[in-house]
């Protein structure tokens, strides 16, 4: 494509004199249906190399597609993984599917960007670049939006070192570590990604150690692009007006226990017909973000850990590791994988009556 719109530009400038009447001359009628027979040819390849970038589109999304539903499963398996069952929670094979699609999506994007340098040397009535180029790049920035956001995953769940193999309780003072991976392993290695996390603020904790870390490549591609977020700890936050944490309860919000709108009371105070929430029954999430930059594509990206209950002494591990199991029988990580970005509800609904 290229190579014809240099030859029709040249031919254009050395035989085509716009403003001079020269249509008596037979030799310069000639040149003028050579150059329309060259801009009709590259009208042509123009048209065909847009419609195998559509067609390249249409198989992109196809594949992300299935790449959801794979992920979709990922995400499952590692659910029934943090509650004992024997699953295959391995990134390798996803992470490489994800990489593939994603440098083939930056390949066309530079492609469009090439074909836009080209469209501004030469462009003509009809042109359709300048028709469907701009159509093109909304529909690749929204396909690779949605691969880059939907490919940063927690790897591992927010638990203790010693916790008894019990992920996602944690207790407060006692070290923990968590884990993001981005899928799509494509980075600039001149340009620094930092990864921040912070928790909900359901209960005021504070993240004791650093909250934010530099997205760090192995040496090896299979090493991948990890976020390793290692011995934290958490503390309390204390009432400046009571000088409690509020570590007592917590009261629903007006649909019960089941329902929105929870918040923090004072302890001993009920705000419901069922009673207050124990701290073993409050949910909490850790959100990840990251400041993604690559080829001039900047996206901020975020994904959240399952939720996990916080305790502040050993014997609330079994009432915590209760509230855990009840939570994920009644919750699959179904549907949309972006999903894991959106807070999830943080009370547990109400046991059946017996």
């Amino acid at each position: 494509l290229e190579d014809l719109q240099d030859a029709f530009d040249f031919c254009y400038k050395v035989h085509y004199q716009p403003g001079e009447d020269r249509t008596s001359d037979p030799q310069y009628a000639q040149q003028v249906q050579a150059l329309q027979a060259k801009l009709q040819i590259l009208d042509r390849q123009r048209r065909e190399v847009l419609a195998q970038m559509q067609q390249l589109l249409g198989r992109s999304e196809t594949l992300r597609d299935f790449l959801q539903q794979e992920l979709r499963a990922w995400q499952e398996r590692q659910q029934r993984a943090c509650m004992g069952a024997p699953a295959d929670t391995s990134l390798r094979l996803l992470e490489t599917w994800f990489t593939e699609l994603g440098q083939g999506l930056f390949q066309l994007r530079q492609l469009l960007r090439v074909l836009g340098e080209l469209r501004q040397k030469v462009t003509y009535e009809r042109d359709p670049l300048k028709e469907e180029t701009p159509l093109l790049e909304r529909r690749l920035q929204e396909l690779l939006t949605y691969l880059l956001k939907s490919a940063f995953v927690v790897e591992q769940q927010p638990s203790m070192p010693n916790a008894c193999k019990r992920p996602l309780v944690l207790r407060t003072t006692t070290k923990f570590s968590a884990r993001a991976r981005l899928l799509v392993r494509l980075h600039d290695r001149n340009h620094g990604m930092e990864a921040r996390i912070h928790i909900d603020r359901f209960r005021k904790f504070n993240i004791l150690t650093s909250s934010s870390k530099t997205l760090l490549a192995g040496d090896s591609p299979q090493d991948g692009l990890v976020c390793d977020f290692q011995y934290l700890t958490l503390r309390e936050q204390k009432d400046s007006r009571s000088g409690k944490g509020g570590k007592g309860e917590v009261g629903a919000g007006p649909g019960g226990r089941g329902g929105g709108g929870c918040h923090a009371v004072p302890h001993g105070a009920t705000t419901s017909a069922q009673g207050p929430l124990v701290v073993t029954e409050e949910l909490h999430l850790i959100t990840f973000t990251l400041a993604y930059a690559y080829c001039g594509l900047e996206l901020e990206l975020e994904t959240s850990t399952l939720p996990f209950v916080i305790i502040s002494n050993n014997n609330q591990l079994s009432s915590a590791w209760a509230s855990i199991l009840w939570f994920n029988m009644l919750n699959s990580v179904s549907g949309d994988p972006m999903v894991s970005g959106t807070p999830r509800p943080r009370a547990l609904p109400p046991a059946p009556a017996p």
